[in-house]
């Protein structure tokens, strides 16, 4: 659903319709604040909650998943490039932190989920609770940080001396005298009322964080599910190399490398072109389901156009034609399973974007983006033809496929291709790449033609850009608009200039 808001508040910028632009703006961007402030989000070690209990989002279910953590990054990435607030920035860096440390195997691949209970600290008998790693009672707090500092920090995230868990938020009792942590006040008003500057607050706040961080980490920890999952750590690869594009930090795009080099190597087989779903242990699992190969194929995308090593695109590619031999349905769309199972007597084609998105809705956009990157009109009727296949659910529910809504979206665009000729990673180049990311653009793919073999490989499938080569010696930025391209351009404003310029063929879709 934020996917979606994000689209309908950019293209409608686009088209100058300022109050639809601010709606969808402010229903994603309260949506997204009000996680990063409540009970949801992990306040102490970073990491979202899975849902939660009560109408203001304090008291969670304490599990914590992966599929969750890469789709809030990557709605973050998008808040951050709509409103430039700098809050987002430091809740994408805080969640790709916690996974990092707390859900990255040795090999790099990422594991799926950590539980909701753990062993009660200090309890007898092993018993465990509900969130009993993650809550506070008030006089652990002040034994902790001291009554001076305990004092504006329990301000600032609602401590209670009875327990903060709302009315009806614990029917079994489990949080009597604890607390949940969440943002009451912003840190100006706590400022405030403790008497101190902003500066001083903040440095406060995050000194009593980091010492409440060292004294968790002691604790009993909840069981962590060490299964890789295919489908999951293509979300997460995706949250990852998307963060590092827009954040402009190469040290994020490394863990999405190593966890997409150990799919490859270990659930990947290039002889048969199947991918297995899961590895525990040194097991693999079963046959991946559609399911796998398109969230894959969007982190390979996402990790091609942060990193613009081209391997990352040809196995894109590749999964892609996989996805098509193995779940298309000629009909439109793509079955969930791939009919190599004999027990499997009926294929399913799941038309209701959850706490995943459908495959179909995600292989409508990445079709999108592969047609769009080599002008292949075949990937471009498959697109076509999955959005029409659902167009029933759409026009009937709408609520019921927004990240279908927000391929369509994409689709309603000019497809406009941003080529940088140069040096990946140079200076010049970097200043020109910058501009690209500082906000959403629908219909927008990115390449690189970097004079060497990534360049070579996609002028064989994309000849219009075998001549496209920097100027001067400079890194050079040709925007086109299907297929047909703008002079090239050297300097940034240049750039800038042509991206604000509405694509002749943008369609109004409000």
């Amino acid at each position: 659903m934020l996917q979606f808001l994000w689209r309908v508040h950019a293209g409608a910028r686009e088209r100058s319709n300022t109050e639809l632009a601010e709606s969808a703006r402010r229903l994603a961007e309260v949506t997204l604040r009000r996680m990063i402030a409540g009970g949801i989000n992990d306040q102490i070690g970073g990491g979202f909650h899975r849902y939660s209990v009560d109408a203001t989002w304090h008291i969670p279910h304490f599990e914590k998943m992966l599929y969750d953590q890469g789709q809030i990054v990557c709605s973050m990435v998008e808040a951050l490039q709509a409103t430039g607030d700098p809050a987002f920035a430091a809740a994408i860096r805080e969640t790709l932190a916690y996974v990092k440390r707390d859900l990255t195997s040795p090999d790099g691949a990422f594991f799926s989920a950590e539980d909701a209970d753990s062993v009660r600290p200090g309890g007898e008998g092993g018993e465990h609770g509900e969130g009993a790693f993650y809550v506070w009672s008030a006089a652990e707090l002040r034994t902790v940080l001291g009554a001076g500092r305990a004092a504006p920090f329990c301000r600032h995230y609602g401590v209670l001396e009875n327990g903060n868990a709302p009315e009806g938020a614990d029917p079994h009792g489990e949080f009597a005298e604890l607390n949940t942590l969440i943002e009451r006040s912003s840190v100006a008003e706590t400022a405030a009322s403790a008497q101190l500057g902003v500066d001083e607050t903040e440095k406060l706040l995050a000194e009593c964080r980091a010492l409440l961080f060292q004294v968790r980490e002691k604790r009993p920890r909840p069981h962590r599910d060490e299964k890789v999952l295919t489908a999951w750590n293509g979300l997460m690869i995706s949250g990852f190399a998307r963060a590092a594009a827009v954040l402009g930090d190469p040290s994020l795009l490394s863990p999405a490398v190593q966890a997409a080099g150990f799919i490859r190597r270990r659930m990947w087989d290039p002889e048969t072109g199947v991918l297995r779903r899961s590895f525990t242990a040194g097991r693999l699992g079963s046959e991946g389901f559609a399911e796998d190969y398109a969230f894959l194929v969007q982190g390979s995308l996402d990790l091609y156009q942060t990193s613009f090593d081209i391997q990352w695109l040809e196995w894109a590619d590749e999964l892609q034609e996989a996805m098509d031999r193995l779940f298309l349905d000629q009909g439109g769309g793509y079955f969930n399973s791939s009919g190599r199972d004999p027990g499997v007597l009926v294929r399913m084609k799941e038309d209701h974007d959850g706490a995943e998105p459908a495959p179909s809705s995600v292989a409508a956009m990445n079709l999108l983006r592969l047609g769009r990157i080599f002008g292949d009109e075949r990937r471009l009727d498959l697109a076509r033809r999955t959005l029409e296949a659902f167009a029933g659910t759409w026009q009937r529910a709408p609520h019921a496929l927004p990240a279908m809504l927000a391929a369509l979206a994409d689709w309603l665009h000019a497809p406009r291709q941003v080529v940088l000729a140069g040096t990946p990673g140079a200076d010049d180049f970097t200043a020109l790449e910058r501009v690209v990311r500082e906000r959403l653009l629908p219909g927008v793919v990115l390449l690189a033609a970097d004079g060497g073999e990534g360049q070579a490989w996609l002028a064989g499938r994309a000849p219009w850009l075998a001549g496209m080569q920097p100027v001067d010696g400079r890194a050079a930025a040709y925007v086109c608009e299907d297929f047909s391209c703008r002079l090239p351009v050297t300097e940034p404003d240049e750039l800038r200039k042509l991206l604000d310029t509405r694509p002749a063929g943008v369609q109004d879709a409000s």
